[in-house]
């Protein structure tokens, strides 16, 4: 891997969203998670850039994949992990989350990751420790490692970000995921489209300066990326779809909808998928799917996010 050095320093002390970074900022992060693929590549995947440091994982949420691929990204820098099983926790007795910062800032980790139902508890806890905090989705506020791990999939795959025409479809109402997503990709020049039933839409999406459409048709035409959405039943609080059946007939993609997209488009999916929900399974595994890639370049990018906040120039700043 490259020297820290000889990335220009990341100015921030947190990750809490991509909202508040600038195009540099996020220059930044994909140019060393660009960098950190070519380590996970390797036979021999470790380094010692994070040795001697300690990363608590703090997941209110079930994860596999967000889970592991932080607990990966810090074992292969070094750093010493550990993953807090909140479910046993004293979480489970009426701890707040105050009292878990407090009682973990005690231990002088270096970073935490949180994972939470409620939206703003990462900005929360990053007000009560001493270390870096990254955000690995808070509610359906923000999710900004996934952002940066799909950016980091297109730009490898198409060579850039700008200028795309990118489509995010089904479920935005609920989506961290697309929040952050039309945050990192606007940012970044990309054309936006917003492709859902709706009962699925943010109020006052069209003020972010996407194009929104109920048509998957219209909105996938001449498309560089689709980026399909997991529909979130488990937080949904009524019903916003008639059946999974009818959803997947206007809104799942499967191989004849893809049709009006262009030849060589990008398909992606945050994952988990429900097959013949959001995604059928022709495309999901078809060769224009690139859901497996951003699996990987998750890892890298956890790494990524996690040298650029443990930067050792940081510690000389702060010591002069």
């Amino acid at each position: 891997m490259t020297a820290a050095h000889d990335f220009p320093l990341y100015p921030h002390r947190h990750l809490l969203g991509i909202r508040g970074l600038s195009p540099a900022d996020i220059e930044i992060l994909l140019a060393r998670a660009d960098d950190a693929v070519s380590l996970s590549r390797q036979q021999d995947k470790k380094s010692s850039a994070l040795r001697g440091r300690t990363q608590i994982n703090l997941f209110y949420e079930a994860s596999t994949r967000t889970q592991a691929s932080f607990e990966l990204a810090g074992k292969r820098l070094g750093a010493d992990v550990m993953n807090m099983s909140v479910a046993s926790s004293s979480v489970k007795k009426g701890e707040t989350l105050i009292d878990t910062a407090i009682t973990l800032n005690a231990m002088r980790p270096d970073i935490l990751v949180i994972r939470h139902h409620s939206a703003g508890a990462a900005a929360l806890l990053s007000q009560k420790v001493g270390c870096s905090v990254v955000n690995a989705g808070d509610g359906a506020h923000e999710h900004p490692t996934q952002a940066l791990l799909d950016a980091l999939t297109i730009k490898r795959a198409k060579g850039r970000l700008a200028r795309l025409t990118v489509a995010i479809c089904g479920d935005v109402l609920h989506s961290r995921v697309a929040r952050s997503n039309l945050i990192l990709l606007g940012a970044m020049g990309a054309r936006l489209r917003i492709v859902a039933p709706s009962t699925l839409l943010p109020a006052g999406i069209r003020e972010m300066g996407v194009e929104v459409t109920n048509s998957m048709a219209e909105g996938l035409r001449d498309a560089d990326v689709v980026m399909m959405l997991r529909l979130q039943r488990e937080r949904m609080a009524g019903s916003f779809v008639p059946s999974s059946r009818e959803y997947f007939r206007y809104f799942g993609l499967d191989k004849e909808k893809l049709k009006a997209a262009k030849d060589d488009c990008l398909v992606m999916h945050p994952g988990p998928m429900n097959r013949g929900v959001e995604i059928s399974s022709a495309v999901a595994d078809g060769p224009q799917s690139v859901i497996q890639e951003q699996v990987e370049m998750g890892v890298a990018v956890r790494m990524a996010v996690m040298q650029a906040l443990l930067d050792p120039r940081r510690n000389d700043e702060i010591a002069a």
